[in-house]
Order: C-alpha cells, then structure tokens, then sequence
C-alpha cells in the first residue's frame, strides 16, 4: 500500500511540472520581438528610425519604416515612433544608447503579443517591416 501511495505521488508531482513546463513554452512563444534604432537626421530635429524584426538584409539595404504605399515613415523623436509603433500593439521593454562617431544611436526593444492576432492580422504586421528590396518583389509578383 506505502508503495501505491509512493507511485501516485510521483506521478501526481511529475505531472504538475510537465504542465508547468508546457504553460511556461506557450507563454514565451506568444511575442514577437522587434528592435527600433533612431538616429538623427543631418541639419534636422527629425529622427530617422530603422527596424531591426530579424529579417534578411543586406549590407547597406534601408530598412526604415514605410507607410501602406511604402513611403518612408519620418518621426520626430524616438517618444513619436515608439507612440506610432504603440498605437500598432507593439509594448516597450527596454531603451539604450549607443554613441557612434559622436553620434548617439538609440535602440528601443519593443514587443508584441500575438496570442489575440488572426493568421490575417499576423502577416498584416510582418508586412510592416518589408524592406525596399521586399516591396519592390511584391510589386513585381
């Protein structure tokens, strides 16, 4: 009988750490993550802001953000991007700055919880972050 109880309690305890360990993976794979880096503008206040979503670039290749018809997004500070990218559900989750050639260069991790988006919604907010080489392929297709 000790071992019956033995054996239920081992398997009753094992399977809360399972269930905990799976709640644990589904909470962590409901972001997307997405760094914005401002810069300043040469002989202007206006900020120009870059995306950083993970997405393929090449050396050089202009990856600011762009409107629907894929006009470049000009911000007024990085307070203006990160209220434009929060307005799209993205959350802040930390800023720091990086000086460059006497240049600061601000980076701003945000974040977006994805648990709540239709498969629709989804690729409507990777599409915001297509580079100029993607927009011109997509017209071409």
């Amino acid at each position: 009988m000790k071992r019956f109880i033995l054996f239920a309690l081992i398997v009753f305890i094992s399977h809360n750490l399972f269930s905990q360990e799976n709640n644990q993976i589904k909470n962590r794979d409901s972001y997307i993550y997405c760094e914005i880096l401002g810069t300043q503008k040469l002989l202007s206040n206006k900020v120009a802001v870059t995306v950083d979503f993970g997405q393929n670039t090449r050396f050089g290749e202009d990856t600011r953000l762009r409107d629907e018809t894929g006009k470049v997004i000009i911000f007024n500070s990085m307070v203006d991007a990160m209220n434009w990218m929060g307005g799209q559900g993205w959350e802040f989750i930390q800023a720091y700055v990086v000086t460059s050639q006497n240049q600061n260069v601000y980076h701003w991790l945000l974040k977006l919880d994805i648990k709540y988006l239709s498969p629709e919604e989804l690729s409507e907010v990777k599409a915001m972050f297509k580079t100029k080489r993607n927009i011109a392929k997509d017209v071409a297709e």
